[in-house]
């Protein structure tokens, strides 16, 4: 088969993790990493699976690793944080299959909480970076990458960015190689890393380091291209494309392999061009390493650590070209907000109502810090909203928390909820937690997880019940209230703040946006009854407008039908009709 095809970054990395025999996939949805599992899920040759969460996902795959075959796992930059544990220590015991961590960052931070920068885990980790610059590069590096994986024993991560995840390119498509399964050998010298073994096995990945940094000068991935000797750039990924549209004419290290860094081919580039520019998004990490080595070059001095590049950028900073780069400032933001219909609005009403400050957490629902709802005081990570508001107990008292809730999505109390109360009920700890539950993981476009009773690969399988798991671990005070029924919302939300125990109320309602989730009804204002004053306004429901004469318009092509506005009217000014 010899025909080509447009794909995503993602939709490319998924095709190479096909094409190179990979047999288990494992994976936790992260923007902008999602779509590479489910396209992975496509080809039936591989075991794709939505694990709890990327610790889960990095040790599933360690584990196909170890018995034989070629394995991964998938996850945004900040997965690979909760997946470091597993990591940082395969990369002492290498592998037997071929294992590669695929880890998508997120310059410019447009769905995630930082901007950190993967490369550095991989010099921390000891584990080899490869780092495409577009989407056949995405599908090469990653059949490329198994099998480095496998001649030098060691997991390896492939980074990608938001701009390569979902931007499309032309990808030539290649058959299936099946790989022989590695017969699986006990050897707990390699594979049991306690610290006597562990001390062995530094120094293997020491000798692995050095050989790579050799080896690494003649790997494909890595090329030259000299043009006009008077400037070079030293660059990979993405920012590499900008500076082939910047400035064509210049010579070009293009490095496939960001870490460990083929030192003497830098070396031998650099000697060569009169002018050298590191050129790389976020983090100085190859050109601290350049400059170390004596090398004088131009990177941080005049190429920001924050945000995304762009060709005009580095025409402004190289060339000096004026070209109003802040005219984008000028264009009126569209903040981000709840859509219509989302049962987290009425939940966040009834909380903006009773002064109630929530502990937020990572998903959806972290819009609930915006105005007019303005309730999610704190946001960290995954699963941290539980344990914060269990600090604050801690420090503070009993008596401190009795305006305070924690808020968190199905999703994402299984992914790392479950263990925040845990030691919540542990410590002893006070104070409600509410789970959102939406039937779905909503946030990065409708993924299942151990609550919805369906694998990724579409397979029905036992749904874990929130409301059991509470029970089951001590919790007696556990309540599901329908997310639409603010009146007995607010009466639970009341009574359950109020204790001096841990309570659990689950606001039960499928995301608006689910399949097959229709509501049959719309909402409509009567501006007869209309009495101008507002309150529907103040759930922030983008449906709803205020018309020049100060009574509510409802935007039938945006009402979902919830209810939440004709509950909030004291003066039947909005009725329901047939959608």
């Amino acid at each position: 088969m010899a025909n080509k095809a447009i794909m995503l970054g993602n939709e490319a990395i998924a095709r190479g993790a096909y094409e190179a025999g990979v047999k288990v996939s494992a994976a936790y949805p992260g923007t902008p990493s999602t779509e590479i599992s489910e396209n992975i899920v496509k080809y039936k040759e591989i075991y794709a699976e939505w694990s709890p969460n990327e610790k889960v996902a990095m040790e599933v795959a360690i584990g196909a690793s170890i018995s034989g075959v070629r394995a991964m796992a998938s996850m945004k930059h900040v997965g690979v944080n909760v997946a470091a544990d597993p990591l940082y220590t395969i990369a002492y015991s290498g592998v037997n299959g071929g294992l590669v961590l695929v880890a998508a960052d997120d310059p410019g931070m447009y769905s995630s909480q930082n901007e950190q920068d993967t490369r550095l885990i991989g010099r921390a980790a000891q584990v080899p970076v490869l780092e495409p610059s577009d989407s056949q590069e995405a599908k090469d590096f990653m059949k490329f990458a198994f099998e480095l994986s496998e001649k030098y024993d060691t997991p390896i991560i492939l980074r990608t960015t938001t701009r390569l995840s979902h931007s499309q390119g032309l990808v030539e498509l290649c058959d299936r190689k099946e790989v022989e399964d590695k017969p699986y050998e006990r050897n707990i010298q390699k594979y049991v890393m306690m610290p006597a073994m562990a001390q062995k096995r530094h120094i293997v990945v020491e000798k692995r380091n050095n050989a790579l940094i050799e080896d690494s000068c003649s790997f494909p991935i890595n090329k030259v291209e000299y043009n006009d000797l008077s400037v070079g750039f030293i660059t990979s990924g993405i920012p590499y494309q900008y500076v082939k549209e910047a400035m064509p004419n210049a010579s070009v290290l293009k490095l496939g392999m960001v870490n460990p860094l083929p030192k003497k081919l830098i070396e031998e580039f650099a000697s060569k061009v009169d002018k050298l520019y590191i050129f790389e998004e976020l983090e100085p990490v190859i050109e601290e390493q350049v400059k170390s080595w004596g090398i004088k070059a131009i990177g941080k001095e005049i190429f920001t650590v924050q945000g995304e590049y762009s060709a005009n950028m580095l025409r402004k900073a190289v060339l000096n070209m004026d070209l109003n780069l802040d005219a984008a400032a000028e264009v009126p933001a569209r903040p981000p907000i709840l859509c219509p219909g989302c049962p987290h609005r009425s939940v966040y009403s009834v909380l903006n109502k009773l002064k109630i400050h929530a502990a937020g957490d990572i998903g959806c629902y972290t819009l609930g810090a915006l105005a007019p709802l303005s309730v999610v005081d704190t946001t960290v990570c995954m699963g941290s909203s539980i344990s914060t508001l269990h600090g604050m107990e801690k420090a503070k008292g009993k008596d401190y928390i009795k305006n305070w809730v924690a808020v968190i999505g199905d999703s994402t109390f299984m992914h790392t909820g479950v263990n925040s109360l845990m030691n919540m009920v542990y410590n002893k700890g006070t104070g409600t937690v509410i789970i959102l539950d939406n039937s779905i993981t909503g946030m990065t476009g409708h993924q299942d997880h151990a609550g919805t009773g369906k694998t990724l690969m579409g397979e029905p399988t036992n749904a874990i019940s929130n409301y059991a798991f509470c029970k089951t671990i001590g919790i007696e005070h556990v309540y599901e209230v329908n997310a639409f029924d603010i009146k007995e919302l607010e009466a639970v939300i009341k009574r359950e703040t109020a204790r001096d125990e841990i309570s659990v109320i689950i606001t039960k309602a499928p995301c608006v946006l689910l399949k097959g989730n229709v509501f049959p009804k719309k909402c409509k204002a009567d501006p007869e009854k209309c009495k101008k004053c507002g309150m529907c306004l103040k759930v922030g429901c983008p449906a709803l407008t205020k018309q020049a004469d100060g009574t509510i318009l409802i935007d039938e092509t945006m009402c979902n039908g919830c209810g939440l506005c004709r509950q909030i009217c004291k003066f039947d000014a909005i009725e329901e009709v047939d959608a």
